[in-house]
């Protein structure tokens, strides 16, 4: 029996590197699954796996190693069923820009609370930053940074074109297992192929010349980067965080108003209209921002039951 790491998932193979540097298709044999959650692949790039090898060089995979930690997300909007986008993460980035698209702080703050929810520790990535050259768009860069900084995250201003700032990003992926995400438009591509120079030509080939399941499943890739460590891209990642939060639990995934709740008179406060809000008291004293209680909000009318959940 061998063992190795899932490096992509195409749908119905899984292409697994091997502990001796092979890579080798593999298919799945036997009956993986989540406990209470059902996935429409048991099997997710991150995987530690067993397998065992067939005569005409592909493989079954027999085992899977206990995760660490994963991502999900629905699989479809009124589907039950997830799909996992990846497992045993050291870190989720969320790559952004501030300008030419504007990234709502709303998708941001969605994406952290489902990264809190995951236990997965989140940085973001703020691209674009050579379009940010007045007053006002460097204040603005200035005030979002700030934010987040002092909520407890890792933000990384750059510019994938200027060059600007990689360097700080590249020392927070060596040797680590990360997740990238981000809207279209955000320069995404651009940064990765700025990560690991020559993969542009890799992924142009493999899109020409994959079967047609690409373009129907939602399959992640992991990358080697220079300096050690992995990169995980997900095409098609745009719903990301339509995931099913319990109403009581929203406030856990936002750190400064969990903080804050400590305080509240009543243990079950949803911190909307309750007398005695500790959370409330600390929004009018701008020690939370107006935006992110309004993101807290917005996942709370979406945690209503059987409300219709739209992507984002």
């Amino acid at each position: 029996m061998t063992h190795g790491l899932v490096i992509k998932n195409t749908g119905s193979w899984y292409l697994v590197r091997t502990d001796d540097g092979s890579e080798v298709n593999c298919k799945i044999k036997g009956n993986f699954r989540l406990k209470g959650i059902r996935t429409t692949n048991p099997v997710a790039v991150g995987d530690r796996v067993s397998i065992i090898p067939n005569e005409d060089g592909t493989a079954f995979i027999n085992g899977i190693a206990p995760r660490r930690n994963y991502i999900i997300r629905r699989a479809s909007n009124l589907s039950k069923e997830a799909h996992i986008i990846a497992a045993n993460l050291d870190q989720a980035l969320l790559v952004v820009s501030l300008v030419h698209p504007v990234t709502s702080t709303t998708f941001i703050d969605r994406f952290l609370a489902t990264a809190e929810a995951y236990r997965v520790p989140a940085v973001l990535v703020i691209n674009k930053i050579d379009l940010m050259d007045d007053d006002d768009s460097r204040e603005y860069l200035d005030a979002v940074s700030y934010l987040y900084r002092s909520i407890g995250y890792t933000v990384v201003p750059i510019s994938a074109k200027t060059g600007e700032g990689l360097d700080n990003l590249r020392g927070l992926l060596d040797g680590k297992v990360s997740l990238l995400s981000g809207n279209s438009g955000v320069g995404k591509s651009s940064l990765i192929n700025d990560l690991i120079p020559g993969l542009e030509l890799r992924t142009a080939e493999i899109s020409a010349t994959h079967d047609t399941g690409m373009h129907t499943t939602t399959f992640s890739e992991m990358f080697q980067l220079p300096g050690g460590g992995y990169l995980i891209d997900t095409p098609g990642i745009k719903g990301f965080g339509t995931i099913d939060f319990d109403r009581n639990e929203v406030a856990h995934f936002f750190p400064e108003i969990f903080r804050c709740s400590a305080d509240c008179r009543y243990g079950d406060c949803t911190h909307t209209h309750e007398p005695g809000c500790a959370v409330r008291e600390a929004l009018e004293r701008n020690l939370i921002a107006q935006s992110r209680y309004a993101s807290y909000l917005s996942i709370l009318e979406d945690s209503e039951p059987d409300k219709y959940r739209k992507p984002f």
